[in-house]
Formats: C-alpha cells, sequence, structure tokens
C-alpha cells in the first residue's frame, strides 16, 4: 500500500516557506505529515506559477525553497483545451495552473490537494461531491490528518452555549475583529458582554476557534429586506484564522440554521465583507443570497425560513432542492427513502452530538471520538442495496446500544451520491476530507475489487426528536417482525410514518 499524498498548492507553499510568521495550521501540516509518514509534493504546475512573479529577489528565494519539495511532473501531451473540457475555463495562467493539479488529483498520483484558493474548491465540486472532497483548506486538511492518525484526549469541534461576558475580550479570536471594525471594543462591552447576550463557541483548548453573536430583530428594526415578522440577525460569526476552513464553518451554520427552523425564524442574515470568499461559498450552498450592501460596504446575506411542505420542482434535483432550503428537505411522492441499520459504536463516530456518555475509541482507551457533527458527511458499507436519487432520504437506525438512544431511528439524511471503493487507496480518496474514520478503520474494511465499500455522501438533515423506537416502527409496519440487518427500502407510508413522528420545524 502506498503512502499517502498531498499536493500543496502555491498559496500553501509559500505560507510554509516564506519570511513571515509561520501560521500553526501551515506548520501543523507539515508536521503531522512527517511524522505519519504522508508524502508532500508540489507540482512542476506551482514552478511555473512562481517564475511569473515579476520580483525577481522573491522568485529567486522561493524557486530555492521549492528545491526541498518532491515535484509530481505535468502529464505530456495534455493540452489547455483538455484541461478546459474537464475542468472549466481557463482564461488565465492561474486558472491552467488550477486545472493541472486538479488533473494531477483525477488521474490518482495525488489523494489530496490542500489550497486557500477558494475558486479551485469551487472547480473540483463541480465535477463531482467525492471529487470535492479531496480538495482541503489548510485547516480542514489538519483535522483529516489528526482524525485519520491520530489519538487526541477531547471531542473536537463541539460547539457550546456560552454567555458574552463569560468570553474574554483578550481572546486571540478578537484581534482580527478588532482590524474590521473600528470601535469593536466598544461594541462588544455595551451590546454584548452589558446584556450577557448568548453566543455559541467552538473551544480549542482555552482559548475561542469559532464565534457566532446572535439577536433577534423584528421588521422595521432591522438590515434585513426579505419579509417576515421573526429575524434572526448573526451579528458575528468568526473563525480565527488558523482554525479556518470549511468544517468549523460548516458546525457553526449548522447550528445557526437548526435554531431558527426549530424556533420558527422567519429570515435569518448576516453581513460579511466581500473577501471573506470562503465564508460567502459556504453561505450561498446552503441558500444565503447577496441581497444588497450596506452603509459600511459589507454584503448583507438573507435566508429565508419557511415552515411548509417543500414541494419538488421540475429545474431542480432533489438534492440541491434540500441544499439551498437547508435543513428543509422533499418528502412524500417522488421522493425514495432508505432505512440504514448502524451499529452503536459506529453511530456514535458519525453523529456525536447525540452520544450521552464520555466517548472511548472504537479500538481502547488510546482513541477519541472523530469530529462528525458538521452537515456533509460521509458513510461506508457493504449492503447490497444500490441509491441513485440525489435527495433520496436515509433513515439512520441505531442498533441495540449501551446508550441511549438505542434500537431507534435517530436521524434523517439527505442523498448525495454514492461511489464504489475496490481498494484502500481507492477508499481513502472516495471518503475524502469528509471522512470520520481512522486510517485502521479504512485499513480493515479490507476494500477489494471481489468485496467493494460504498461510500455514501449525504447531507446530515436531522435528528428526530423524540428519536422513533423499534417498538413503535414494528407498530406502524415500518419494519415487519425485526428490524433490518442491511439498507431496506421504505416505501412513502413508511417515510411518512417515520417522519411524522418527529418533530422538524417544517410541514413534512
Amino acid at each position: 500500500m502506498s503512502s499517502p499524498r498531498y499536493l500543496i498548492d502555491t498559496n500553501v507553499f509559500i505560507g510554509l516557506e516564506d519570511h513571515a510568521e509561520v501560521s500553526p495550521n501551515f506548520a501543523a501540516l507539515q508536521q503531522m505529515a512527517a511524522r505519519h509518514g504522508v508524502e508532500i509534493f508540489v507540482h512542476e504546475a506551482a514552478i511555473d506559477d512562481i517564475k511569473r512573479d515579476k520580483d525577481d529577489a522573491r522568485r529567486r528565494v522561493a524557486l530555492s525553497k521549492i528545491k526541498k519539495f518532491p515535484v509530481i511532473k505535468k502529464m505530456a501531451g495534455i493540452n489547455k483545451a483538455m484541461l478546459e473540457a474537464k475542468f472549466g475555463t481557463i482564461g488565465r495562467p492561474n486558472d491552467l495552473v488550477d486545472a493541472t493539479l486538479l488533473h494531477a488529483l483525477e488521474i490518482g498520483v495525488a489523494d489530496f490537494l490542500v489550497t486557500e484558493d477558494q475558486g479551485l474548491h469551487a472547480r473540483a465540486e463541480r465535477i463531482s461531491p467525492t471529487f470535492g472532497a479531496r480538495v482541503l483548506y489548510v485547516a480542514d486538511a489538519v483535522a483529516f490528518l489528526r482524525t485519520t492518525y491520530e489519538a487526541v484526549a477531547v471531542v473536537f469541534p463541539a460547539i457550546v452555549e456560552m454567555e458574552a461576558n463569560t468570553i474574554s475580550q483578550n481572546d486571540p479570536i478578537f484581534a482580527s475583529l478588532r482590524g474590521d471594525y473600528p470601535g469593536f471594543d466598544i461594541w462588544w462591552r455595551e451590546k454584548c458582554v452589558r446584556p450577557m447576550r448568548k453566543c455559541w463557541v467552538v473551544m480549542d483548548d482555552d482559548s475561542v476557534a469559532g464565534l457566532v453573536v446572535r439577536k433577534d430583530e423584528k421588521p422595521g428594526d432591522t438590515d434585513a429586506t426579505l419579509s417576515g415578522n421573526k429575524i434572526l440577525k448573526i451579528c458575528t460569526f468568526k473563525v480565527r484564522a488558523e482554525n479556518r476552513g470549511v468544517k468549523l464553518g460548516e458546525l457553526l451554520l449548522k447550528q445557526v440554521l437548526w435554531y431558527a427552523q426549530s424556533n420558527k425564524h422567519d429570515v435569518v442574515y448576516l453581513t460579511t465583507f466581500p473577501e471573506q470568499a470562503t465564508l460567502i461559498s459556504l453561505l450561498e450552498y446552503y441558500g444565503f443570497r447577496h441581497t444588497h450592501d450596506n452603509v459600511s460596504g459589507e454584503m448583507v446575506f438573507e435566508k429565508q425560513l419557511e415552515r411548509s411542505h417543500l414541494r419538488p420542482t421540475k429545474d431542480m434535483s432533489l438534492f440541491d432542492l434540500a441544499r439551498e432550503n437547508y435543513p428543509r428537505f422533499a418528502t412524500g411522492i417522488g421522493v425514495c427513502a432508505y432505512a440504514i441499520p448502524i451499529q452503536g459504536e459506529f453511530h456514535e463516530i458519525l453523529f456525536p452530538e447525540l452520544a450521552q456518555r464520555s466517548q472511548l475509541s472504537l479500538f481502547g482507551d488510546t482513541g477519541f471520538l472523530r469530529p462528525g457533527n458538521t452537515i456533509r458527511k460521509v458513510y461506508l458499507c457493504r449492503a447490497p442495496a444500490r441509491i441513485s436519487q440525489p435527495g433520496a432520504l436515509l433513515f439512520f437506525y441505531k442498533g441495540k446500544s449501551g446508550t441511549q438512544p438505542s434500537q431507534a431511528i435517530t436521524t434523517v439524511g439527505v442523498f448525495e451520491e454514492m461511489k464504489l471503493a475496490r481498494s484502500y487507496e481507492d477508499l481513502r480518496r472516495l471518503a475524502g476530507g469528509r471522512s470520520v474514520y481512522s486510517d485502521m478503520q479504512l485499513r480493515q474494511l479490507a476494500a477489494t475489487e471481489a468485496r467493494p465499500v460504498k461510500v455514501i455522501n449525504f447531507l446530515l438533515a436531522a435528528h428526530l426528536e423524540p428519536p422513533v423506537p423499534l417498538a413503535n416502527l414494528l407498530a406502524s409496519n415500518v419494519f415487519a417482525g425485526s428490524p433490518p440487518q442491511s439498507i431496506k427500502t421504505l416505501v412513502t407510508a413508511q417515510q411518512m410514518s417515520v417522519l411524522n413522528q418527529g418533530s422538524l420545524g417544517f410541514t413534512v
């Protein structure tokens, strides 16, 4: 089995090698890769990129430093037209570099691409969800390496609710906010600390890695333009620079949207500056729209939340419909549904927020609960069923377990894509940056050509409140006689029976 290969973009190389202080996550990427035998490569196209730098001194220094990394050569005969046909429009030299890096990923010479370039992430996502999951921000690459190879003592990330007065104003997360917002300290003391405003916080040891400050508003006293009587303003949505990637922002956004939907808000909105490309992309993916700019030059992003039944449309897939209306999803006639049995210990890995006890590793006391409480997830199995409809509903049934809930359907997912992994290397790539499985677990699955492993990508849509217990499932004929041992198709009546037994915050 070959060692995993990480291909780093020019912006990551510069972050590791320029004269400025190296970000902790950039340093952690290099250190952890070396510790676990993960090879870090640069591409010949990145060298071409550096050679275009018009600053002679900077170019010479960069070219001398890049020699410490092994180089992936360009494929002979590949040209701009071929790359453009696969990876989209190539208008500038940088676009050609981006497409060349993605080509190296596609042909398998690299397992993952690490880049801070939002445009490169977007290109990869347009190819397929599975391919997009192999392109990582530095923070996410570090988290993925920890998940895959390392045992740590704490569950991370996890959201806690805190009052603003309990957060130190000297916390490093506030440094950039002071630069962006003159008078921030006064606003924080008067508008947040004094009224003890509620915040959602992700802690990293003793400091704040991510922060959301919320405020309820009403029509006539809001910057929101969409109609609604109950409006949730996200006053602050901040991920500390060294933790910035997709996963932590997605975790915080999930908290915002689930809270707003459950508490019957009509509109949720926030403001951000145009340079926050990663946050903007995340917001747009989940249905926020840029409605206007405020007087400070910030972009205002709003999302309408409705509680009516979400009806399928002819011009949009069921998956895209669910994504844009998240956390609502389409149900009923025309929507396929499946019950997916999952063992208790794997359920707690995939859905850690439902765990009701201190978590232990599946493989002894040296492990930890691997972070799985984001929106986009991957589930691995060998069930014979084929799921093909994007937007199909996945009902996860937790088997008999020593922790609650036990023997119950707990969770609803929205199916995105299924792929088959026919080797460990295949599985490593297809599970991608969304994986919550350790390297040991991936190896133990022993994917082969004869016994492939299904890689199921899905959105975490809801946890049923309360979970639907086995007794109810048997009484309502969702299950016949006993719970399924493999993926089971549910007809419309069974699908609706499960959904009507939980509270989702909208009409199913």
